[in-house]
């Protein structure tokens, strides 16, 4: 498997070069832009597709065959992204609210992301488990709730400790501060998993599977049919942002632009030959990746805003939407393509040895 030529083909699928078009077009201070009641229907009405064909497959495939991708998802996405904070923390020396928020950030999902995954493997011909996007409603709230928790507890330590130092008697007033943290964290809990998009995603998953392969043919036109075109026009609005956020690469720092394309493809490439070990195919292995890759660029600023707002939100998006976004629907899908289709062949795997062998040699 060529990567370079994969790469290069990729390059010039209509999405990819809808997106460079937005970019140009927010360069040249073009006036376009998508309207705001197609800009707010668009992700409605991919997640819903998404969420409809995602219901449809567990269906077909059982609830308990999706019960160990899931929770081997959710694992992940909890490791990675603490092992994010150290990094941030300790290598970049952010400071510990933008260390979580961005940390929260790549742990998170990109539904837009994994919208443009669906379509890429469409273009090779390839299919892709559908419950997988079961995985991707619940990973959304789990990395946000881990670095809020874990935020709350590293402000109320600091508290407790300055408090401890003034003054022996302020029992009461700890705990007040404690009982408010848990209430915004179960305030932010509940925020994220009502939140707009999880309630489509998850009703549509629902519907799906309450109407079946027989109910869907109906609207298949809508939802399947017209599924890349609407993509397309997403990837407009898409490209005009991140091309507005150019120039805050120089705001975000040589390291954090380093770490918004390193992590995403470590934990890429790691998620595809995870989801190949537990028999995902192909398609689903390279998907799977794609999760545990993707950043949240349309979640995380509604959601850290009013859970970390101590952090700096131009750190988290630019990084998300203006450097791995990108990244990621250009460079790295190709990738793990490239890797998962060399773990589900095992002549390649032989080739790949040899030629590792002959390099060492």
């Amino acid at each position: 498997m060529d990567i370079l030529q994969l790469i290069q083909s990729n390059l010039l699928t209509p999405i990819v070069l809808f997106f460079l078009f937005g970019i140009i077009a927010a360069r040249i201070k073009s006036d376009l832009k998508i309207p705001q009641a197609i800009s707010e229907f668009l992700p409605i009405y991919l997640l819903a597709a998404i969420g409809l064909h995602g219901g449809i497959q567990m269906r077909t495939t059982g609830f308990e065959n999706m019960l160990v991708p899931m929770l081997v998802a959710i694992a992940l996405s909890l490791l990675f992204t603490l092992n994010h904070y150290q990094i941030l923390r300790k290598l970049g020396k952010f400071n510990i609210f933008d260390s979580y928020a961005l940390a929260s950030t790549y742990g998170a999902v990109g539904a837009v992301t994994f919208s443009v995954g669906l379509s890429f493997l469409k273009n090779q011909g390839v299919t892709s488990e559908g419950y997988l996007a079961a995985v991707l409603a619940v990973l959304e709230p789990v990395a946000f709730i881990l670095a809020i928790f874990l935020t709350n507890m590293a402000v109320s330590k600091q508290i407790n400790a300055k408090k401890q130092s003034f003054t022996t008697d302020s029992k009461s007033d700890i705990d007040v501060g404690l009982h408010e943290t848990k209430v915004k964290l179960s305030k932010i809990l509940r925020e994220s998993v009502t939140g707009k998009a999880i309630v489509i995603l998850l009703g549509s998953i629902v519907i799906g599977y309450i109407i079946g392969k027989e109910g869907f043919g109906p609207i298949k036109i809508v939802f399947d049919d017209l599924f890349t075109g609407a993509i397309v026009i997403f990837m407009i609005e898409m490209g005009i942002i991140a091309g507005q956020r150019l120039d805050d690469l120089k705001k975000v720092g040589i390291f954090l632009i380093s770490f918004s394309i390193i992590m995403p493809t470590f934990n890429g490439i790691i998620g595809v030959v995870v989801a190949t070990l537990m028999g995902l195919s192909m398609g689903g292995s390279v998907m799977f990746g794609l999760l545990l890759a993707s950043a949240s660029f349309i979640a995380a600023p509604a959601v850290l805003r009013n859970a970390i707002p101590q952090a700096n939100p131009s750190l988290y998006i630019t990084s998300a939407l203006g450097i791995t976004f990108p990244y990621n629907i250009i460079v790295l899908l190709p990738i793990m393509f490239a890797v998962s289709s060399l773990l589900h062949d095992p002549e390649g795997s032989i080739d790949l040895f040899r030629y590792s062998l002959k390099d060492l040699i």
